[in-house]
This record gives structure tokens, sequence and C-alpha cells, in this order.
């Protein structure tokens, strides 16, 4: 078991909703499952874009022994002492981070890594990552990172199909791009036991959000905590599945589908006796990209976003708390 290594009172961390993280859980069956095998997955892709903005996606190709690989060197990472954690921070915003999510007061029962998909990343500025196994590390990084990216840049063509967009790689492009600006992040949120004494509350792991790039690939351990927002903004807890992997719509997959796609805003609460070990991926343009929606998808459609670059978008989005509207002040008239 992994611990925070300081334990601040649970009074400092924001808590949630009367019910237990699985009280009002979705079915398996309510959960929108795409099986990339099937002849059908595309037209089920655009349907929970449009409706979830989330899917699950099963028969994913993605080696199986590279996430447990992956995973195992995680455990470890953060099964080290605080101090050599500390090594590897405070992020900047690479690195590692505990507690404290972003410069502007978000606060969350997590602790995290923060690394660019770059290869040429220097990884020797966070020493205590690579511990005694450095290429070990980065083999398991490299190997999970490729695959993930080759089965996300195969569901951004399934989207492009199923919207009958000519170029299908119009959206995989911009994350096979040297220049993507993609990133990867391996979360931990440590068992609190504080929580068994609050019965009537949950503890927030990381706080609501959507995430502002294109799409978000996400993967945890069998340990329960993330929700969804339904569109009436009910929350809903996501059952665990160690297999397969979770689609967000991002931001930008929103603006560029002139909000037909929604991304989809999310939380993971805390877990009172278990360890949660989450990875996810970040599909994001070229920092120079400009983001607007699509012409091909505009005919006889009025433009909801303003055009911006990336690099605006991200700059903007750093400077807010994790709730707020990221897109609000990009808008060109409310989106319905």
């Amino acid at each position: 078991m992994v611990v925070l290594s300081s334990k601040p009172a649970i009074e400092q961390f924001s808590c949630v909703g009367n019910s237990k993280p699985n009280s009002n859980a979705l079915s398996p069956d309510q959960i929108p499952i795409v099986d990339l095998s099937k002849p059908d997955s595309k037209g089920l892709i655009i349907k929970a874009c449009e409706e979830f903005g989330f899917f699950k996606v099963v028969n994913h190709e993605v080696p199986l022994e590279f996430i447990s690989r992956l995973e195992e060197e995680a455990v470890k990472f953060f099964s080290l002492p605080l101090s050599d954690k500390e090594k590897a921070g405070p992020p900047d915003p690479i690195g590692y981070g505990n507690k404290k999510i972003g410069v502007n007061g978000d606060v969350g029962w997590v602790e995290y890594l923060l690394l660019t998909t770059n290869p040429s990343f220097n990884y020797h500025r966070l020493p205590s990552v690579f511990n005694e196994s450095p290429e070990r590390f980065r083999s398991a990084l490299g190997d999970y990172i490729s695959a993930v990216r080759d089965m996300t840049c195969e569901i951004l063509e399934s989207i492009a199909d199923g919207l009958r967009i000519q170029q299908r790689n119009i959206f995989s492009k911009l994350l096979m791009d040297e220049q993507s600006d993609s990133f990867f992040r391996l979360n931990h949120y440590p068992p609190c036991p504080e929580l068994e004494a609050f019965d009537d509350r949950n503890m927030i792991g990381f706080g609501e959000h959507t995430d502002p790039q294109i799409i978000s690939v996400l993967r945890s351990n069998n340990t329960s905590g993330l929700q969804i927002s339904m569109k009436d903004g009910t929350w809903v807890s996501v059952p665990p599945d160690q297999n397969s992997f979770f689609i967000n719509v991002g931001d930008s997959l929103q603006v560029m589908t002139n909000g037909r796609f929604r991304s989809v805003r999310h939380r993971v609460l805390a877990n009172s006796s278990k360890s949660r070990v989450s990875m996810i991926y970040f599909g994001g343009p070229p920092l120079s990209e400009r983001i607007a929606p699509l012409p091909c998808l505009m005919t006889g459609k009025e433009s909801l976003y303003k055009e911006f670059t990336w690099f605006e978008y991200k700059k903007a989005a750093y400077n807010t708390r994790l709730a707020d509207n990221r897109l609000e002040h990009f808008q060109r008239v409310a989106a319905s």
C-alpha cells in the first residue's frame, strides 16, 4: 500500500455529496462501450461523443504487458519516500506534484507525475523517477505511450470517418506531428481511512474539470473513484476496468466539431481503503495549431467559437481554476 507521507487534516480538502462513490454508479450496460474490432464501432463512437463525451474501449490491441509494466513502475515511484519523490518536483508543469493541482489554489487527495511525450525530453531532470533502473522506466513509458497513441489515432480516424470528413487524418495528424504538445500523467490517490468517519461526505481526489486537449485516454487499476457529469448535471460513478480504456472528448475537439461533441466534465473521489493509480494520455496539437470549427462541418451553420491557437488556449487554461468553464471566453454565442 502506498500512502502520502504527510497527512493534512481532512478538513483542508473539498468534500462533496451524500452518497458513497458507487451508490449512483452507471451500470455496465449504461456505459457507452466501443469494441474496436467490430464494424459498427465508428457509429458508436460518434453517438457516445455526442451524448456523453465519454466512452469505454475494449479489444483495443494495446498489449496488457505494456499496461502492467508501466503500472509496476508507477507504483515503485509512488512508493518512494516523499523526500525522494520531491526531487522530481515541483512541477513546472513537468514533474512531481503533491496535493497542489496547478498554481491557482486547487488541491486534491492526489500525488502525480506529469511528463511530456516528447522523446527528446531530458528525463535526467527527474532523477528520482528513474531510481536505479532508468532504462526500465523509460522503456515501459515509451512502449505504453506509443501503443496508446496508435490506438488514439485509430479512434480519431474513426471519428473523421463517422463525421464523413474526407481527410480521415484531420485529427490524428495533430497527435502524430513531431511538434505535438501531448502529455502523460500518472496519478496516485492514496487510501484515506479518515473518510470512514464521514458517512455523508466524499473527499475530492481530483476536482471537476474538462480536459483542454483534443482527446484524453484514461486507464486505472481496479479501484473506483472516477465520476462523470451527465447532461442534467448529475454525477455518476464509472465502474473501474483495469483492462480497458476510457476516452474523454477534450475542449479542442468540442470546438473543432462546433459543439456537436461535448467535452466531458469529470472528477475523482478519494477511496477510504484502496489506492488508486491512473495513467492518462492527453493528445494535444502543436502549440501553433489554430483551433476552430472545421469548415467541412459548418455547412449552413454559424460558428460558435472564435479561432485561437492551442498555445493561447493552453495559456488561458493554466490561468483558471479546475472547475472553470474555460471555453466561455472563446465562444461567439452561447452553445446550446
